[in-house]
């Protein structure tokens, strides 16, 4: 199963979490403490492939960034039936390759540009803990077109199994419109 490999203690004296990945060795991540002598050694993260009844899944919490009525359609086609978590930035990433989360959807308006940047790190961290980012046709995002991320049809980041239904459902959806 997923999450820390030795269940690191979450105590409330935590600020957060710093996530780090390198290609081919891993995506690690550290709880983070007020005092830096209380930070706790970095320890391997890996994606949890839960049952899609058990998924929790992300979502924008701007409206702009993200159809949530579509990302809704598509988890409940995908099985997964429990209510989304907004969240912005990075840190969507480094939460589902700690198996604290399921998956990630985003759907944005087609005038929206995502930047390379807001997903790049974030993408490693996710492949070295197992799990697949990808646009919302299942393709690998292309990092290598300049600053603008070339993707005018979204993004999906979970874990294989669920990426796969995720990426189904919305084919699904887009051939019945």
């Amino acid at each position: 199963s997923g999450g820390s490999t030795s269940g690191s203690d979450e105590s409330s004296s935590s600020q957060g979490f710093l996530f780090f990945a390198e290609k081919d060795l891993g995506a690690f991540a550290s709880a983070m403490a007020a005092e830096e002598s209380k930070h706790s050694p970095s320890e391997r993260i890996c994606v949890d492939d839960v049952d899609p009844a058990e998924a929790v899944y992300m979502e924008s919490v701007e409206s702009k960034h993200s159809d949530h009525e579509f990302a809704q359609q598509v988890a409940a086609l995908a099985g997964v039936t429990k209510p989304p978590t907004r969240i912005d930035s990075q840190a969507k990433y480094g939460v589902i390759a700690a198996g604290k989360a399921s998956a990630f959807m985003r759907f944005p308006e087609a005038s929206y540009k995502e930047n390379i940047w807001d997903h790049a790190a974030g993408a490693v961290i996710m492949s070295e803990a197992g799990g697949v980012v990808s646009d919302s046709k299942g393709n690998p995002l292309d990092f290598s077109k300049g600053r603008i991320l070339n993707n005018a049809n979204g993004i999906v980041a979970a874990p294989p199994v669920l990426h796969k239904r995720i990426i189904d459902a919305i084919r699904t959806l887009q051939d019945n419109q």
